[in-house]
């Protein structure tokens, strides 16, 4: 999770933040282009993303020293197998919500995680929301219904309901690893990263086709992607990103994913919203803001940990 705080870093250090974080988004943002042009199920995609992404997220934290005193007691490690499933399973739901939805209203769903989490904190650690966050809960759920079907063909309506449902548990999933994960302060947010999709490669291979594996080499070029560039590249450099910027600058660069996700859903697939429907993102964005930007009371820094409260694919 990202806290609010403030940066003591120097300019230098804030630029290639800067740069880091507006990669990291740039790239989670054509996740939604790999899992559709690799043909595979999203169980095939998810557990093939944790066996590269592990390998390369072992091979770089060994390289940088950070596997010989991971942190971890008999606690933390189960709390962190615990948001590492929730992890994994959200991105099973959200790979589907692209096939049967579109990229850009999956993404767009996706993105009232922090409404979600807001939610859980109420109802199980008790934390009070306040008026603000509440105003911007209800305007995110206004979005979310101008995004529904209300008319049209009922299959496509069915189909378009469906994947929206699966974006919206995504994000609650999500929203379980992120309140985890609040416990897990002491651990390097790469290692925890590491445990998480290492625990996804077992949990997920009773559920792999292998029969449905590509036999074709170009396939294997998008899956291969997703896990050393979607997820070990792009971890690493979110992370490093995340300890140079304060959270604002942060919170302000996350906007570059789903941004990118409709970029790149028009240009490759042709998709196309109407009017409605970007009333509707527009105003999931517009809430999502108010609650990121918000004025941060904080007034110690702290290190970041391995499940930022803005989503990333």
């Amino acid at each position: 999770m990202r806290t609010l705080s403030p940066s003591f870093s120097a300019p230098g250090a804030d630029r290639a933040g800067l740069w880091q974080m507006a990669a990291a988004m740039s790239i989670s943002g054509t996740i939604g282009l790999f899992v559709i042009e690799s043909g595979q199920s999203p169980w095939n995609v998810v557990w093939l993303r944790c066996v590269f992404g592990a390998l390369g997220l072992a091979l770089y934290g060994w390289r940088a020293g950070l596997l010989r005193q991971t942190g971890f007691t008999r606690r933390t490690l189960l709390l962190a197998l615990a948001a590492g499933a929730a992890l994994v399973l959200n991105w099973v739901l959200l790979f589907s919500a692209y096939r049967h939805a579109s990229i850009s209203l999956a993404t767009a769903v996706y993105n009232v995680q922090p409404f979600l989490l807001i939610g859980l904190g109420a109802l199980v650690l008790g934390e009070r929301p306040g008026l603000a966050r509440v105003a911007w809960s209800v305007l995110a759920f206004a979005g979310l219904l101008l995004v529904l079907p209300w008319h049209g063909d009922p299959v496509a309506r069915h189909e378009l309901l469906l994947g929206l449902g699966l974006g919206l548990g995504a994000a609650l999933l999500y929203s379980f690893t992120a309140l985890i994960v609040k416990q897990l302060r002491a651990i390097r947010p790469q290692v925890l990263a590491l445990v998480q999709v290492t625990l996804g490669a077992v949990l997920l291979l009773p559920m792999v086709d292998f029969g449905a594996l590509p036999a074709a080499p170009g396939p294997w070029g998008w899956l291969v992607a997703l896990g050393l560039v979607h997820t070990t590249l792009m971890y690493i450099l979110m992370y490093s990103a995340i300890q140079k910027l304060p959270t604002t600058s942060v919170a302000a660069l996350s906007f570059i994913y789903p941004a990118v996700a409709i970029l790149v859903d028009f240009a490759a697939f042709g998709q196309r919203l109407d009017a409605q429907q970007w009333l509707g993102v527009a105003a999931i964005f517009v809430a999502v803001a108010g609650v990121s930007l918000a004025p941060a009371r904080r007034l110690v820094p702290s290190a970041p940990t391995a499940a930022p409260q803005r989503p990333a694919a």
